[in-house]
C-alpha cells in the first residue's frame, strides 16, 4: 500500500514540471475597446437567386457566417419578417459559421434578414431577396405545354414526363439550353392528350432535320391507323434533295392537306416550324414566315384522341414510310388557341415584316392565281395552268398558247416602280410578252408612248430580257441580257424604274445593260391592265405573244427596289 502511494505522488510530481516546462501556462490578454458592429455573411441563399423545382412546397438551405471584433452575444434569422432560427451558443465567440435547413419554402418573392449583436449592444442588419417560381412560368398566352429538352422528357407545365419508346437522345447543345431530343430508329415520345386539345390549336419547335430516312413522321396525334379522319399529322417528305414538311388535319367526314414548304438538308440549320389550326384553316409557318395554309370544311376532331407521339408517326400514322424521324427537335410548345402572325413571328423570336414586303401584288401561284395583296383574283384568258413544282411554294404559274391573266394596273405603280418573280425560260415560242402594260393597240402597231412592257427574244438556245419603258418624253429601251434556255434553271428575274434609269437583275445583281431615264417622266396615259404571261392584247405588233415558261413568287411594287430589298426577295 505504501508503495502504491509514492508511485502516485511520483506521477504527478512529474505532471507538474511537465506543465511547467512544456507548455505556456495561459495568459489574460485584454480584449480592447469594443469598436465595431457584427459583420454578417450569408452565403446561402444569395441575392437574387431563383429556386425551381418542380414541389410547391420545398426546402432552403441557409448557410450564415458572423464575426465581431470582441464577442457575438446572439443571431436571429428572419424570413419575410417571421423568425426561422436563432442562436447564442457559441464555441468562438468571435466567429459563428451557422447552417440550417428550412423545410417550408413557397413559391414567391421572399427576404432573409440575419440580425447580429455583440456584448456592447451593437446591432447589425443584412438581407437577401430571392425567389422560388415553378420551373416554368409559360411565356405566351394560351402556351399550354412546353418541353425544352433540357436533360428530359418532362413538360415544364404540367410536370409530366414523357413515355420513351426505343432510344431517343439529346442533341447537346439545342437550340437554346443545354439540350434538344435527338431521334433514333424504331423511337419516340408519348405524351397524354388530355387537356392539351381544342378546336383551335397551334404547335411551335425548333427543328433541325435529318433526310435519313427520306420520309418520317414529326408530331402526331390520331384515334388509330384506319384513316385520318381525327387528329393531325405533321410529317416529312422528300423532294428531290430537300425535305418538305406537311400537315393532314382530320375533320371527322374529311381531311385537310397541307403541302408545306422546303428545308434544305445540307445546310444543316436550325428552323422555326410554327403550325396553327382553326375552324375554317391550318397554316405552316418557316421562321415567322408563312409557307401554306389549307382551307378545313369542318373543325378539327378529337374523337379518340389520346397520345402525342413526338419523333415519329407513332401507331396511328406509321404508314407510308413515316416511321421515327432521327432529326432534332428543341423548344416544343402547344397553345389552346390560333397563334397569330405576330404571335408566331415572336415566339420565332423575330421582328414582324411588312406584309408581303411592302409590295402592291404578291402572287405566289401555288394552285392559285389570287393576288393576296389586294385580294383580287385576275382575269384567265385561253387556259393557263400550273407547273407542278415551284421554286418557292408548292406550285409555279405555266403559260400556254393564248392564254395569259390581266388584272386592272390601279394602285399597282408609282413613277418609280418595281417588278420581281422567279422565271423558268421556254423557248417553244422564240419571243413572247412576260409583263406588259400599254395602251391599246393603235391597228396592228404598238403604241409605245405609254406603260411599260418587259419581255423576251431569242433562240432555243438563248433567250435575251428585254424592257420598255413609255415616258413623255421618249421611249426609253434596256436590252437587258441573255439566259441559257438549255440549263433550265431558275432565275429571279427584277426590274426597277426610277427618275434616273431602268435597271435589270438577275439572280440578285445587275445586268450590263441599262436605260436612261434622265429627264424622263414616266407616262402611264391610256393604260388600265396588267397582262401576265403575254404581250397581248396591247403590245402583239411584234409577235410578242404568250410566254409558256414558268413564273413564280411574282410581286409588284410601287416604289424603286434597291439591291439589297431585290436579294430578300430572292432569300
Amino acid at each position: 500500500m505504501r508503495n502504491s502511494i509514492k508511485s502516485l505522488l511520483f506521477v504527478l510530481g512529474l505532471l507538474v514540471v511537465s506543465c511547467e516546462d512544456g507548455i505556456d501556462p495561459l495568459t489574460y490578454v485584454d480584449p480592447g475597446e469594443d469598436v465595431t458592429a457584427p459583420q454578417i455573411t450569408i452565403n446561402s441563399p444569395t441575392d437574387g437567386m431563383n429556386i425551381k423545382v418542380f414541389e410547391e412546397v420545398t426546402t432552403l438551405d441557409v448557410s450564415i457566417e458572423v464575426t465581431d471584433d470582441i464577442e457575438i452575444k446572439d443571431i436571429s434569422v428572419t424570413l419575410d419578417n417571421s423568425e426561422i432560427a436563432s442562436f447564442n451558443n457559441f464555441l468562438d465567440y468571435r466567429r459563428a459559421i451557422e447552417e440550417f435547413t428550412y423545410d417550408n419554402l413557397e413559391n414567391g418573392d421572399h427576404t432573409l434578414t440575419v440580425t447580429a449583436s455583440d456584448l456592447d449592444g451593437k446591432t447589425s442588419t443584412s438581407s437577401v431577396v430571392f425567389s422560388k417560381e415553378p420551373p416554368y412560368t409559360p411565356l405566351f398566352d394560351g402556351e399550354s405545354f412546353y418541353m425544352a429538352f433540357d436533360g428530359d422528357y418532362r413538360d415544364q407545365i404540367g410536370f409530366k414526363l414523357a413515355t420513351e419508346t426505343g432510344t431517343p437522345g439529346f442533341e447537346n447543345p439545342g437550340y437554346e439550353g443545354i439540350g434538344a431530343y435527338l431521334g433514333a430508329t424504331d423511337s419516340y415520345l408519348s405524351f397524354p392528350a388530355e387537356g392539351l386539345l381544342s378546336n383551335a390549336f397551334s404547335a411551335s419547335f425548333w427543328y433541325k432535320v435529318d433526310a435519313d430516312p427520306d420520309r418520317a413522321g414529326i408530331l402526331v396525334v390520331g384515334d388509330d391507323a384506319d384513316d385520318r379522319l381525327q387528329g393531325f399529322r405533321v410529317f416529312r417528305e422528300a423532294s428531290g434533295d430537300d425535305q418538305r414538311i406537311k400537315m393532314n388535319v382530320g375533320t371527322g367526314v374529311g381531311e385537310s392537306w397541307n403541302d408545306g414548304g422546303l428545308i434544305n438538308p445540307s445546310s444543316t440549320e436550325w428552323v422555326h416550324i410554327t403550325v396553327t389550326i382553326s375552324n375554317t384553316k391550318n397554316t405552316i409557318y418557316f421562321n415567322g414566315v408563312e409557307v401554306n395554309s389549307s382551307d378545313m370544311s369542318a373543325p378539327i376532331d378529337w374523337t379518340g384522341c389520346e397520345e402525342f407521339t413526338i419523333g415519329s408517326g407513332g401507331p396511328t400514322f406509321d404508314y407510308w414510310g413515316h416511321l421515327s424521324d432521327n432529326s432534332a427537335i428543341d423548344e416544343l410548345r402547344f397553345f389552346n388557341k390560333e397563334l397569330s402572325v405576330e404571335e408566331v413571328v415572336n415566339i420565332y423570336g423575330g421582328e414582324l415584316e411588312e406584309e408581303y414586303h411592302g409590295s402592291t401584288l404578291y402572287i405566289p401561284f401555288d394552285g392559285s392565281n389570287t393576288d393576296l395583296v389586294n385580294n383580287t383574283v385576275p382575269t384567265i384568258v385561253g387556259a393557263p395552268g400550273f407547273a407542278g413544282e415551284g421554286k418557292v411554294g408548292t406550285n409555279a404559274y405555266a403559260g400556254a398558247t393564248d392564254s395569259y391573266l390581266t388584272l386592272p394596273i390601279t394602285g399597282l405603280f408609282g413613277n418609280g416602280f418595281s417588278g420581281a418573280f422567279w422565271y423558268k425560260v421556254s423557248a417553244d415560242a422564240d419571243r413572247a410578252g412576260i409583263l406588259t402594260v400599254a395602251p391599246p393597240m393603235i391597228g396592228t402597231d404598238n403604241d409605245l408612248s405609254a406603260g411599260f412592257r418587259l419581255f423576251r427574244e431569242g433562240s432555243t438556245d438563248e433567250q435575251r430580257i428585254k424592257l420598255h419603258v413609255g415616258a413623255v418624253e421618249d421611249n426609253v429601251w434596256n436590252d437587258g441580257d441573255v439566259i441559257d434556255v438549255t440549263a433550265g434553271e431558275w432565275v429571279h428575274i427584277a426590274f426597277t424604274v426610277s427618275d434616273t434609269e431602268t435597271q435589270i437583275y438577275f439572280n440578285g445583281t445587275a445586268v450590263a445593260n441599262s436605260g436612261d431615264m434622265t429627264g424622263k417622266t414616266m407616262n402611264w396615259e391610256n393604260c388600265s391592265i396588267l397582262s401576265i404571261g403575254s404581250g397581248a392584247p396591247n403590245f402583239i405588233g411584234w409577235n410578242h405573244l404568250s410566254d409558256t415558261s414558268y413564273i413564280d413568287e411574282l410581286y409588284l411594287f410601287d416604289r424603286v427596289l434597291t439591291s439589297d430589298e431585290i436579294q430578300d426577295l430572292m432569300e
